[in-house]
């Protein structure tokens, strides 16, 4: 059977009634647990040129979250800021090398990665479908959270200038991008988005039999009756549904191939993007890796630089 043209999917997401008010309150919520900052230098892992250091901050429920900071030592303030946010199942990077171009480099570590996870640890697989018949108590509520205080994180540096900060991340981290580019729209810079996660959860359970989505597949195996709380559920998390809110020039690539996060529902979250200023890219002949592997890296680095005007060190 011939595979129809995925550029032209059609979403099957709907937007709950409640979705807005949903997410102002858990905004609220969030804000109400004082962000509390900290920040332990890390010798052994700083050099000469890049000062690094190990984040904490206290996020939605008051959960205490981790990530890894790093900046050059030698160049002058103010820095731009580059938010780097993780995939479903790898863990933060030490974004040394970013710090190497020029930017003061966080590295979210949302609960249930290393670090964050004393309290909070459904697993992998486990996350996507945790809690997914109590719609407010959703494992993905808190997680998205913790990213959107990430960023806030950054923002207060004072050697940040809070009018440079990119968002950046591959599959989840890509959908993480989407969204703090949504609930932070303003602030955000510019960003880029690869092979996003989380988009049309309902229908990419049915595109493709890979693991994450397969754990929803999984789920209704066993518990067929909920198949309309669990679709209202990943609706109200659903990507689709923040993105009209994005001012910042932003790019978008997936791969053709890929079978882990389908690209029918990257076609259709591009669509929805509410930016001026956004291109998807697509690479016929890739799969999860969207690109990477064929030169978007130099791409994406390219364009935050031209919105970010970093100083890079010298080797």
């Amino acid at each position: 059977m011939t595979r129809r043209d995925p550029s032209e999917f059609e979403s099957s997401v709907r937007r709950p009634d409640d979705f807005d008010e949903y997410w102002r309150q858990t905004e609220a919520d969030t804000l109400a647990v004082p962000l509390n900052p900290r920040l332990e230098p890390v010798p052994m892992r700083s050099t000469p040129d890049v000062e690094v250091f190990e984040a904490r901050y206290d996020s939605y429920g008051g959960l205490e979250i981790a990530g890894w900071y790093c900046r050059p030592r030698n160049i002058d303030d103010p820095l731009p800021g580059y938010l780097f946010v993780p995939g479903y199942v790898s863990e933060p990077k030490l974004p040394t090398d970013l710090a190497m171009m020029g930017y003061a480099a966080f590295s979210a570590a949302p609960r249930n990665k290393l670090r964050s996870n004393s309290v909070f640890n459904p697993g992998y697989p486990g996350l996507l479908v945790h809690n997914l018949d109590k719609r407010t108590e959703y494992g993905y509520r808190g997680f998205y959270m913790d990213a959107i205080r990430a960023f806030d994180f950054l923002s207060g540096r004072d050697e940040v200038d809070s009018s440079r900060i990119c968002v950046q991340g591959g599959s989840q981290g890509g959908a993480l991008t989407l969204l703090v580019s949504s609930l932070r729209a303003g602030q955000v810079a510019c960003a880029s988005a690869g092979a996003p996660y989380l988009c049309s959860m309902m229908d990419a359970a049915s595109l493709t039999r890979s693991y994450p989505y397969e754990e929803i597949n999984d789920y209704l195996r066993l518990y067929p009756e909920r198949e309309a709380v669990a679709r209202d559920t990943l609706d109200l998390h659903d990507i689709h549904n923040f993105v009209d809110k994005i001012e910042c020039p932003i790019i978008v690539n997936i791969g053709l191939m890929d079978d882990v996060c389908p690209p029918e529902t990257g076609f259709a979250v591009f669509r929805e993007i509410g930016s001026n200023e956004k291109r998807l890219y697509t690479y016929e002949d890739c799969a999860h890796d969207a690109g990477t592997g064929v030169g978007h890296d130099k791409v994406m680095h390219a364009f935050l630089a031209e919105h970010l005007n970093p100083v890079a060190m010298s080797n």
